[in-house]
C-alpha cells in the first residue's frame, strides 16, 4: 500500500501477463543429457534439466576436467561475464562428472562461491567394468546479486586413490547467463545473499548432535521486506542410514543403529525458533546395496535440492539495525550432518528504514520431541517380532509486521509438519528382516496482508515417502542372501495467489523403486547378486501448460526401457522457462514488489 492508502502493484500485473504471453517461447526441459541408449550401463535418470529462456547465454567456465584424488580443495576464480550485462533472465550452473572404472566409494561433492553453496550432491560409484559419467544442473537465478561480483570459489570432492580404491573422479563446471530481453525479462532477485558458514570461500559445517549449530551473526540492511533461508542437511557417517535407526533403548535388541530415526532441521533467529526444514532421506550409491543404484541412483542422489524456509515474518525485526544471529541445527543428529545455509534478503526499494516485530510465534514451546512406541516381543524360542514407531506432528503460526513504503504489511507463515516412521522386525535363527515405512510431510501457507486485504498467498505441500525392506536369510550351510527393495518418493505442490485469485500452480512427482539380492558364502564373502531391477518416474506440470513426463526401467545393471513425453500434449515435454520442474526453490514467479 502506498502512503495514500492505495495498493501499488508496480510491475507485478504486467509481469504476470508477460509471463503468460511468453509461454509460447517456453523452453523444453529434457531428462539430463540426450535420450540414453537402451542397454547402456552408464548413469541414467529421468530428472529434467533446467528449462532455458530464449537467447544465447554467456558462458563462464569455473573449472575444466579437474581431477579429485585427495581431500584438498580445488580453488577457482570467478569473474562475471562481460558481454551479457548485469541483468539476466536466468542463470544456470552446469556440471559434468565422471569416475574411472575400478573401486571407489560414493563421495560428497560441493561447489562454492564467496562462501555460498552453488551445488551439493554425491558421486556415482563405479564398477570394475563401468566408468560412470553424469550431468547436473542447478538454477542459480536467485543468487544473481552474488554473481554480479567477482569472487573466489572452490570445488570439494574428498577422495582417496590408492592400490585398493582406484577410481579417479573428474569434474568440470560452468555458469550460463541468459541476458534479459523483452520476452525473457530480468528476474526480480533477492537484493542480498548471505552464507551462514564460516569459510569465506565455502565449506559445509559439521553438526554432530542436536545442540550443535551452524550460525552467523549478521548486520543486515535496515529495510528488509522479505527473507528466505535455503537449507541443506546431508547425513554422514553414523547418521548416513538414520532412516533405519531406532531409539537407543532398542538398538541392541534389534541389532540396529541407535539415536532414533527422527531428523529435522531447525531454524532460529536470535535463539527464537523461526522455522523448520524437513530432512530428505537421500540414499547414496553405495547405500545398503550398491547394485540397487546401477545405473539409476536414488531420488536427488547426484543433485540435492535445498529446502527454502520463509523467514519473512521476521523482516521487521531483522531491519532494526542490531546484529542478528541466524542459526541452523538438526534435531536428532547422531554423528553427523554436513550442513550449509544461505540467507536471501529482499529490500524495500522506496524506504531506507523498515520497522516491525514478531507478534505471534506458536513454534516457541513446541520442541521437536517425537513420541516413541514399541510392540517388540520375544517368544520362548528367542524369536523376536514387532514394531517400533516414531511420530511427531507440529502445527504453528509465525506472524510479524513490517512497516515501510507500502505501509504496514503483516506477514505470516502457518505450517503443519508431520513425521511418521514404523520399523518392523522379524529376527530368528534364519531370518533378519527389517521393514522401514517412513513419511515426512509439510503443509505451509505464507500470507501477506495490507490492512484487511490479503495481497499475496503461497501454499505448498511436500511429501517424502520412504520404504526399505531388508530381508536376510541364512541357509543350512551357513550361506546367506540379503534381498532389498526400496521405494523413494518426492512430491510437491505449490500454489500462488494474488489478491485472492489463483495465478500459478505446479506439481512434481519423482519416484524411484529398486530391488536387488546379495548372495554370500558361509565365510561372508560376496559370491553374486541377482534380481537387480529399478524404475524411475518423473512428472511435472503447471497451470501455464508446462508438461514433463519421463519413465525408465533397468534390469541386470542396464537400461531396459525409456519413454519421455508420453501423456503430454503431442507426446512431447514442454516446460515454461521460468518453471522449476526439478523441485528447486522458486521465489521469482509472481513475487510482489509492493
Amino acid at each position: 500500500m502506498s502512503s495514500k492508502g492505495f495498493v501499488r502493484l508496480g510491475p507485478v500485473i504486467a509481469g504476470l501477463f508477460v509471463g503468460i504471453g511468453i509461454l509460447v517461447a517456453a523452453g523444453t526441459a529434457h531428462a539430463a543429457g540426450n535420450d540414453p541408449v537402451i542397454g547402456t550401463k552408464n548413469v541414467v535418470v529421468a530428472d529434467p534439466t533446467v528449462p532455458r529462456p530464449p537467447g544465447t547465454p554467456c558462458v563462464v567456465q569455473l573449472f575444466n576436467d579437474v581431477t579429485f584424488t585427495d581431500f584438498n580443495t580445488r580453488p577457482y576464480d570467478y569473474t562475471p561475464p562481460v558481454s551479457c550485462g548485469s541483468r539476466w533472465s536466468k542463470v544456470v550452473l552446469e556440471a559434468d562428472f565422471s569416475v574411472t572404472a575400478g573401486r571407489q566409494f560414493d563421495r560428497t561433492a560441493t561447489l562454492w562461491l564467496s562462501g555460498v553453496n552453488v551445488y551439493f550432491g554425491t558421486t556415482q560409484e563405479p564398477s570394475a567394468a563401468v566408468s560412470p559419467s553424469w550431468h547436473v544442473e542447478r538454477d542459480l537465478t536467485d543468487y544473481t546479486t552474488l554473481l554480479r561480483q567477482p569472487g573466489k570459489g572452490q570445488a570439494i570432492i574428498g577422495n582417496v586413490v590408492n592400490s585398493t580404491y582406484t577410481g579417479i573422479i573428474h569434474g568440470s563446471a560452468r555458469l550460463l547467463f541468459y541476458p534479459a530481453s523483452l520476452i525473457a525479462p530480468a528476474a526480480q532477485v533477492p537484493d542480498a545473499v548471505y552464507p551462514l558458514g564460516a569459510d569465506a570461500v565455502g565449506d559445509t559445517t559439521t553438526l554432530n548432535g542436536p545442540t550443535d549449530k551452524l550460525a552467523k551473526t549478521l548486520s543486515l540492511p535496515r529495510n528488509v521486506v522479505r527473507a528466505y533461508l535455503d537449507v541443506f542437511a546431508q547425513s554422514q557417517s553414523g547418521d548416513e542410514f538414520w532412516y533405519t535407526c531406532v531409539p537407543d533403548q532398542y538398538a541392541a535388541q534389534v541389532q540396529e543403529c541407535g539415536g532414533g530415526n527422527f531428523r529435522e532441521a531447525e531454524v532460529s533467529i536470535d535463539g527464537q525458533p523461526a522455522g523448520v526444514a524437513p530432512v530428505y532421506p537421500w540414499i547414496y550409491t553405495g547405500g545398503i546395496d550398491p547394485y540397487l543404484w546401477r545405473p539409476t541412483p536414488g531420488v536427488q542422489t547426484l543433485n540435492f535440492m535445498p529446502y527454502r524456509v520463509d523467514l519473512t515474518p521476521f523482516a521487521g525485526q531483522l531491519s532494526d539495525g542490531s546484529p542478528h544471529e541466524v542459526a541452523l541445527s538438526v534435531a536428532g543428529a547422531h554423528g553427523y550432518f554436513s550442513t550449509t545455509a544461505t540467507l536471501l534478503v529482499y529490500r524495500d526499494r522506496h524506504a531506507q528504514q523498515v520497522n516491525g516485530r514478531i507478534t505471534r510465534n506458536t513454534l516457541v514451546g513446541q520442541p521437536p520431541t517425537p513420541t516413541i512406541g514399541s510392540t517388540l516381543a520375544t517368544d520362548n524360542s528367542g524369536n523376536l517380532t514387532g514394531d517400533i514407531t516414531t511420530q511427531l506432528t507440529r502445527q504453528f503460526v509465525i506472524e510479524g509486521y513490517a512497516t515501510g513504503s507500502s505501509g504496514r504489511v503483516v506477514n505470516s507463515v502457518t505450517q503443519t509438519v508431520g513425521f511418521n516412521d514404523v520399523q518392523r522386525f522379524t529376527i530368528n535363527t534364519s531370518t533378519y528382516r527389517q521393514q522401514t515405512e517412513q513419511l515426512t510431510q509439510v503443509d505451509s501457507v505464507s500470507q501477506s496482508r495490507v490492512g484487511p486485504l490479503l495481497t499475496v498467498e503461497y501454499r505448498a505441500h511436500a511429501a517424502y515417502p520412504l520404504s526399505v525392506d531388508y530381508n536376510q536369510q541364512v541357509a543350512s550351510d551357513g550361506s546367506l542372501s540379503a534381498a532389498t527393495t526400496t521405494h523413494q518418493g518426492y512430491t510437491t505442490h505449490g500454489e500462488r495467489r494474488l489478491l485472492g485469485f489463483p495465478v500459478y500452480k505446479a506439481d512434481i512427482s519423482n519416484t524411484v523403486d529398486s530391488a536387488d539380492t546379495l548372495n554370500f558364502d558361509a565365510s561372508g564373502a560376496l559370491t553374486s547378486h541377482t534380481g537387480q531391477q529399478s524404475a524411475q518416474s518423473f512428472r511435472f506440470n503447471d497451470s501455464f501448460g508446462s508438461c514433463y513426463r519421463t519413465d525408465l526401467s533397468t534390469a541386470s545393471g542396464a537400461l531396459a526401457t525409456y519413454a519421455t513425453g508420453q501423456g503430454c500434449p503431442d507426446q512431447q515435454n514442454r516446460v515454461w522457462w521460468i518453471a522449476h520442474p526439478d523441485g528447486s526453490p522458486d521465489s521469482r514467479n509472481l513475487q510482489v514488489d509492493w
